[in-house]
């Protein structure tokens, strides 16, 4: 896709929707670029950290530095939850992992419509979770798709797309940050072209579309019958959240790290364990598992977690479902 946008076009009026840092990144760029916003939609506070005391968005805490108004309904089904949107008199709506659906009522109050900054190259990928599937699935790229929205699911017109290759150790993590950063960037093109009329919308295909379902802890437990590649991409797709896990002398370590390598044993046992890692046979092949954690404690290197947990060839983490 072309890329489109003109430096010297009119700042827009731009309402933004968004709440986690990946949509904070993008806030900050449309600020710096020079657009008026008018008003930021983020999801309520939310308790959390270990007192469980209400913590604010990423986004608002952007906002508020900015001095933009805010609001924060629980949906916007209700013309009383929209009357801050409607009375902002945006040109368009940005929304960024807001979280929440945007109604028909919602999508056609801007004049310009509604773009969503989404982190894949769309139709690959629609859904909630297109960074942690990307890796999962050994994909050699992915990016950010400025798209029109309409009522489905991340199937509207596309805008503007941006490559980004991803690295053959990039967790959910670090690809996580590329993306934020590229689609800050993406975001400012979009609306330049947007305000100068030379965007051409593309419709997606939908016959090449796959959907990144929502990530559940219960996925992250590794089955050791599987090839060693395999989980090396779970360990790193479940990299910050949930964290790859694996059962040991009744105990659930987080394991991160991973590298393949040549090995072999019963799935599950341990081949080795030294300040390199733990070496883990697999269906195919075996894993090293270069940082290990306990509950209740922090994330450690294979040398240092050893010292406190030592685990010994012949050893086996448990197979799921046995």
């Amino acid at each position: 896709m072309p890329e489109t946008g003109n430096a010297a076009s009119p700042p827009l009026r731009v309402a933004f929707a968004g709440t986690p840092e990946f949509a904070a990144v993008a806030l900050e760029a449309i600020v710096a670029a020079g657009h008026h916003v008018p008003l930021v939609l983020t999801q309520p506070d939310r308790p959390a950290g270990r007192g469980m005391k209400l913590s604010a968005s990423a986004v608002k805490r952007c906002a508020l530095a900015h001095g933009l108004a805010v609001d924060q309904p629980e949906g916007l089904k209700s013309e009383a939850q929209r009357a801050m949107l409607a009375a902002s008199q945006p040109d368009v709506l940005v929304v960024a992992a807001y979280g929440l659906l945007l109604p028909p009522e919602a999508l056609a109050l801007p004049r310009l419509g509604c773009l969503n900054i989404h982190a894949s190259l769309l139709p690959r990928w629609r859904g909630a979770a297109p960074i942690h599937r990307a890796v999962e699935a050994g994909d050699r790229e992915t990016g950010v798709t400025i798209m029109q929205m309409d009522i489905g699911l991340d199937t509207g017109p596309m805008l503007l797309r941006r490559a980004l290759p991803i690295d053959v150790n990039d967790t959910t993590g670090t690809l996580h940050d590329k993306l934020a950063r590229l689609g800050a960037e993406a975001i400012v093109a979009a609306l330049a072209g947007l305000a100068a009329g030379t965007l051409r919308p593309t419709a997606q295909v939908e016959a090449d579309a796959t959907y990144a379902r929502k990530i559940s802890r219960a996925e992250a437990t590794l089955d050791w019958r599987r090839p060693a590649s395999a989980l090396a991409r779970a360990v790193r797709a479940f990299d910050p959240f949930p964290g790859a896990v694996g059962h040991v002398r009744d105990t659930t370590l987080k394991l991160w790290s991973p590298h393949t390598i040549h090995g072999h044993g019963e799935p599950g046992v341990v081949l080795r364990a030294d300040e390199e890692g733990v070496v883990v046979a697999c269906g195919e092949d075996a894993l090293l598992i270069g940082e290990l954690q306990r509950p209740g404690s922090r994330r450690m290197t294979a040398a240092e977690f050893l010292r406190g947990f030592a685990l010994a060839a012949g050893e086996r983490f448990a197979l799921p479902g046995t």
